[in-house]
């Protein structure tokens, strides 16, 4: 089953931040310590940078090893 840049953005998102939106969780660590508010803040830019590099076959390999049964 072939998945978009934008459906392998949002399936990663869940995986990796729950059901927060990204820059609400920097928010959320934020408050908690600016200094690791400042390293959220880098790695969701980051996360959102590799998404639009990456190649959608590599998004679709990654994602499978993850949910591997939904995908298939």
């Amino acid at each position: 089953m072939s998945i978009s840049k934008t459906e392998a953005k949002q399936l990663l998102e869940r995986l990796i931040f729950d059901d927060a939106r990204p820059h609400d969780w920097v928010q959320d660590v934020w408050g908690l310590s600016p200094i690791l508010g400042d390293s959220a803040a880098k790695l969701v830019e980051v996360f959102e940078a590799l998404i639009e590099c990456c190649p959608q076959e590599k998004l679709e390999n990654l994602l499978q090893t993850f949910y591997q049964e939904d995908l298939e």
